[in-house]
């Protein structure tokens, strides 16, 4: 076995696997060998991002996710498709070339050619994919870039045609005319799913505007009063709307400086809007006689029918003018804002167009004024503002509404504003033609369908996604852009005749052409086809304008990417829903939503099973990560410093994965190498140290042997590791990853910290109790739990696993099958198979769970922690020895008792370095402490009442009988009152016994305490300097490059006149020749030709001590010559008995010596022999 480095560099570690993946095709190895052994498919359904950018750290996120499940599904017997994708076409696209080329204009666009531009598009969509396929790679996540899709492809977009076109046939697709969400700077309409992607709070100007009655009567020589954030839809006004059943008032406005005061109507309870000085604290009311004089008041109703004068004549020629400019009612005016009145622009308003529709100001055949070019550029129709953006056009607009009178009140607002999702430019909204996909219609089968899935976490889908459908409206997917799939719908305007293309084939036929000679259905290529008519013989149908949405092809892509109906329907239709997909929050909106709708709209089912949503990952301030602020670290950057495995690991052991937001802190990164990986690999690495140095490369994995352990750490440890086992597959079944990770780090915790940390003279052999047996079993429980979290870690750190992996396969029988191509063949198995993600996960084996040992290690664990927490607070080393640990648990059970009293109990004391244990019985309880309840305030307060004072006096001050029997009856029964001790009733121990010898501690719970007699005597201290002895013996060990079975001598030499840490060492010869093997002696012992391995100057206990590490040396008597001396300093210790004659020649004359009488092979035998020191005997 080769043995590893004490610092292993994950990063490069990782870099040498990625390249072993690489070259032996271990992925696809992978697919093939399920496809082998026919594993189950599972379907993973990949979001295709676009190109145009570099991965950023969401992406390495869902890409994680996404990679950890599909892993799983792999080693859980499964085979999983997982083909890289690329959105191509859109927005993104359109947008960077627009950028590039200065394009302001769909116009220019035109004048370009369409061809021409779409080959500008082409020439990006592809530009990152080679440093996508490093990153992600490098991050190890496995998806086949080979074998990839792009929604450009003519075949993907052929099955794009064929989803739409079955929506044609089932009646799901109609042409309408709304007011949508646009675009400007993309000129385009957007989704109302699209518009809520992006909202950001702006500041935006309020105006409040009067519109003078111009209907005789009542209302004469008053205006009405219309509130407006959008000064730039007042040129476009055709109605007033107010609330039938609202009270309104007429007044006149004393705070004016006109000298005729002008009257106003407006909402009663807005009043506020007109004069917020009302609003503030230190208006001195009333009102009414100081800011206005109220003339009558009225209901909405009363209001309806009134005329207007415009505010622009703009439009006084309009072939609709004479429905125009009067007031009409609805119920979506309300008191929550404004002035009550709501102004009418119904070009460029949902409800207003909806209002101004249903009560006849516009119809359905009418040019609605519509000033507004597609750029958002006012036209000629407004020459005040000719050529001017809305978005800027509001100060022009405000200065002539002050110019004509008509300004009453300019204000500002800070106001949430949907943004474009790619140009991030405000959108506004506007009516435009549209080809839309009749959501409304199936909403219900979507929200069942949807309800039939499983999303993590389930809030999003019960929360946000059933809200959304709820109100799903219908999905407009038609774009007025270029680079896109073409809508294939072809019409005739005259005739009114439209037809619906479903595939290559379908149109090469009815367009007369040949199939092969359409092989690219970008517009550049299909405007130019026409469709002879067959309806109405002589005419030509031509292709509509518009081309597709991208979220459509988006939401295409379980079928498209297959190039579904036209290949492979048989398996499609056997592998829907997909399994699994998982993306970001914000996809809930978009891809997840059109996922739904197609799928319910093509089958009626929903197009996934089980869905992970991920929040969004921030900068460490919270703030959104920005190329331009460098407000984070560069993904590469940080995968090259900790490895891919940390920070995938760093990722989903976060709360993003339960879709909230991550603050990203590289110092978390890094925290996982630490806490994690280093500990992991020190405890692998310590096991691969001992088996070479206990086993001679003759370990062979026995798990009879494992099973068959009596040893209370080794039990614990398998239950602990069966346990881990279960629970990691239960979660994983329910795609809870935010539980499996916690589980699998407090895992190795357990493992490192505890487990190997109590065994760790066990595992090296030298233990002074430990048998050569007892040792191989601790190292064969150890083999058998580092193999099974090596594999269950291995969907989550692909790279460290196999790094693990590959030394482990080594101690296995089957090693030895994995040449000649065994390696990547079926069966697989551990040894023989080449990578760990061959392997197939292992499942508990419920005979090894074990309640008892896991309840018995875990109080263990709090004996010894609380124990640590005493010696801090007293600053007792753990070197130095305490005489006594005595432990109070609240009914333990027999079961609990009987392991810390037996086979748990000398791991207690060796781990606290405490002569003696006391576990307290239940009668002597008493003595050491008390029983204290109080009552549960949060339960009590509201049930008791007044009664809570005396109720409270009466628990506290019961005596510790008292108490444990009102815990035991189960009640507490104070007058008329009873409580639930289980409920209302809050328990704690504390430690009660008096003298300053003793330091206690207790659980938060209150349901143990410790206490260490802390007394300091000679013994005790010598034991403590005996302790630290030992470890500045293994320090220079370390120093030495010296390994355990490597044989030394150990002197020392005090200072003149000091013998404290001889004193030390006289007493703990057995603990000290336990720890080293050998007996520290004086200094003056050592032979003059002794090889000191190393040394050092250390201070013991107070006193300074040089100590010295030898090769071991013969040690002659006193009177031998130095010629006899010199010759016997040479022999070879190994090759000489106890009691042996050794002859030598001096001078030709024969002499003879005898080991033990003349001369030791070691110091210590000579000390021994000749009594030397009274405390060696």
């Amino acid at each position: 076995m080769a043995t590893l480095p004490p610092n292993l560099n994950f990063a490069e570690a990782e870099e040498e696997i990625c390249n072993n993946w690489k070259e032996n095709n271990t992925f696809h190895t992978q697919s093939r060998l399920a496809e082998e052994r026919g594993d189950k498919e599972y379907t993973f359904y990949d979001g295709p991002p676009f190109a145009t950018g570099l991965p950023h750290y969401g992406h390495i996120l869902a890409g994680t996710i996404k990679d950890t499940v599909t892993r799983y599904a792999c080693l859980t017997g499964h085979r999983v498709s997982r083909r890289a994708g690329w959105d191509c076409h859109g927005l993104p696209v359109e947008y960077e070339i627009d950028q590039m080329l200065g394009i302001k204009h769909r116009d220019d666009v035109l004048a370009m050619g369409i061809d021409k531009y779409n080959a500008e598009c082409r020439k990006i969509v592809t530009r990152y994919t080679k440093e996508w396929e490093s990153t992600v790679t490098r991050l190890g996540r496995w998806i086949d870039f080979e074998n990839d899709y792009k929604t450009m492809d003519v075949t993907f977009m052929e099955s794009v045609w064929w989803v739409f076109g079955q929506l044609w046939e089932k009646n799901l697709v109609y042409l309408g005319c709304k007011v949508m969400p646009y675009s400007t700077k993309c000129a385009t309409p957007l989704s109302n799913f699209e518009a809520g992607l992006n909202y950001k709070d702006v500041t935006d100007p309020a105006v409040v505007v009067s519109f003078p009655v111009t209907t005789t009567g009542q209302f004469e020589g008053t205006s009405l009063l219309a509130w407006t954030t959008t000064p730039w839809t007042l040129p476009s006004n055709l109605a007033l709307c107010v609330n039938e059943g609202m009270e309104y008032v007429l007044i006149e406005d004393l705070t004016s400086d006109k000298e005729m005061k002008p009257k106003y109507i407006i909402l009663k309870a807005r009043m506020v809007q007109l004069f917020p000085q009302m609003a503030s604290k230190k208006f001195k009311g009333p009102a009414e006689g100081k800011l206005y004089k109220t003339i009558s008041t009225m209901n909405g109703k009363d209001l309806v029918g009134l005329s207007y004068k415009p505010i622009f004549d703009f439009f006084k020629e309009h072939v609709g003018a004479a429905n125009f400019w009067t007031v009409v009612a609805d119920n979506y005016v309300s008191s929550e804002g404004g002035t009550g009145i709501v102004h009418q622009a119904p070009a460029f308003g949902e409800d207003d167009y909806r209002v101004c529709m249903s009560n006849s100001i516009i119809d359905k055949d009418m040019d609605i004024p519509c000033p507004v070019d597609p750029s958002g550029l006012f036209t000629k129709e407004v020459p005040i503002c000719e050529g001017v953006h809305v978005k800027e056009a509001d100060p022009q607009l405000i200065a002539a509404l002050k110019g004509s009178g008509r300004l009453v009140q300019k204000s500002s607002i800070v106001h949430s504003y949907p943004y474009c999702w790619r140009s991030d430019t405000p959108l506004i909204y506007r009516t435009i033609p549209s080809w839309f996909i009749n959501v409304e219609s199936i909403r219900d089968r979507i929200l069942e369908n949807n309800e039939t899935t499983r999303w993590v976490p389930d809030a999003v889908k019960t929360g946000r996604m059933r809200g959304w459908l709820q109100d799903a409206r219908d999905w407009a997917v038609s774009r007025n852009r270029f680079w896109g799939t073409p809508i294939p719908i072809w019409h005739n305007e005259e005739t009114n005749e439209y037809i619906c293309i479903s595939s290559r084939e379908q149109l090469a036929e009815l367009a007369g052409v040949s199939v092969d000679s359409i092989c690219d259905l970008h517009r550049e290529f299909m405007d130019k086809i026409t469709i002879p008519s067959q309806k109405h013989p002589g005419t030509v149908l031509t292709r509509v304008d518009e081309v597709f949405d991208c979220w459509f092809e988006s939401g295409s892509m379980p079928y498209a990417q297959r190039h579904y109906p036209f290949e492979g329907k048989e398996d499609f239709d056997d592998q829907f829903p997909a399994d699994f997909i998982a993306e970001g929050l914000d996809q809930t909106r978009g891809w997840f939503y059109t996922l739904q709708v197609l799928a319910t709209a093509l089958f009626d089912k929903p197009a996934f099973k089980n869905l992970i949503v991920n929040g969004l990952v921030l900068a460490a301030d919270g703030k959104k990560m920005s190329k331009r602020l460098k407000n984070y670290p560069d993904p590469k950057l940080v995968i090259g410093k900790y490895g891919a495995d940390a920070l995938r690991m760093y990722l989903i052991n976060s709360p993003v994965v339960r879709a909230e937001s991550l603050k990203f802190q590289e110092s978390g990164v890094l925290g996982v190498v630490k806490e994690v990986f280093l500990p992991w690999y020190n405890a692998f690495r310590f096991f691969l140290q001992n088996v070479n140095r206990n086993d001679n490369n003759s370990f062979v994995p026995d798990l009879k042997k494992v099973t068959a352990s009596a040893n209370p750490t080794d039990i614990w440890i398998q239950a602990l590791t069966q346990d881990l086992i279960k629970y990691v597959h239960e979660e994983m079944e329910a795609y809870r990853l935010y539980t499996v990770m916690p589980a699998l780090v407090s895992y190795i915790n357990q493992l490192t910290n505890w487990y190997v940390r109590l065994n760790r003279d066990r595992l090296k052999g030298t233990d002074s109790d430990a048998t050569p047996e007892d040792t191989d079993l601790a190292l064969q429980v150890l083999y058998n739990v580092l193999l099974d979290v090596t594999l269950m870690m291995a969907p989550f750190t692909p790279f460290l696993t196999d790094f693990f992996y590959q030394h482990l396969r080594k101690l296995q029988p089957s090693y030895a099958d994995r040449v000649d191509g065994g390696g990547t063949s079926n069966p697989v198995m551990p040894g023989k198979s080449d990578s760990v993600h061959f392997l197939r996960l292992p499942v508990y084996d419920p005979s090894r769970l074990n309640d008892a040992a896991v309840q018995g290690m875990s109080a263990l664990q709090s004996i010894v922690e609380l124990a640590r927490v005493c010696r801090e607070k007293r600053n007792i080393s753990l070197r130095t020895p305490i005489k006594s640990l005595t432990v109070i648990l609240r009914n333990p059970s027999p079961e609990l008792l009987e392991q810390l009293n037996g086979p748990l109990r000398g791991y207690i004391l060796s781990e606290m370095n405490a002569w003696d244990l006391k576990i307290v019985s239940k009668e002597e309880e008493k003595d050491w402490v008390k029983l204290s309840l109080l009552p549960n305030l949060k339960v009590l307060g509201k049930k008791l009442g007044k009664k809570m004072g005396a109720v409270k006096k009466h628990i506290v001050s019961m005596t510790h009988e008292d108490a444990v029997k009102a815990m035991e009856a189960g009640e507490i029964v104070i007058g008329d009152v009873t409580l639930d001790c289980n409920a209302d009733i809050l328990s704690k121990l504390s430690f009660c016994r008096e003298g300053d010898m003793w330091e206690s501690g207790q659980t938060d719970a209150g349901d143990a305490v410790v206490a260490i007699d802390c007394t300091q005597d000679k013994a005790i201290l010598d034991a403590g300097k005996a302790r630290e002895f030992i470890s500045y013996v293994q320090q220079l060990r370390k120093g030495a490059g010296l390994i355990i079975t490597d044989a030394i001598e150990v002197f020392y030499h005090e200072e003149d006149g000091v013998n404290s840490t001889e004193s030390a060492i006289a007493g703990n010869v057995d603990l000290i020749l336990g720890k080293l093997k050998v007996t520290p002696l004086p200094k003056r012992f050592m032979a003059p030709w002794s090889v000191v391995f190393d040394k050092g100057e250390f201070e013991v206990g107070g006193s300074k001590v040089e100590i010295i590490i030898s090769r071991p040396a013969v040690v002659v008597k006193d009177g031998l010559s130095d010629q006899l001396a010199n010759l016997l300093s040479i022999l070879d210790i190994s090759a000489v008995g106890v009691n042996e004659a050794v002859n030598v020649v001096i001078d030709g004359e024969k002499i003879s010596v005898t080991e033990g009488v003349d001369f030791w092979t070691s110091a210590a035998g000579m000390v021994k022999t000749t009594g030397a020191l009274e405390w060696i005997s």
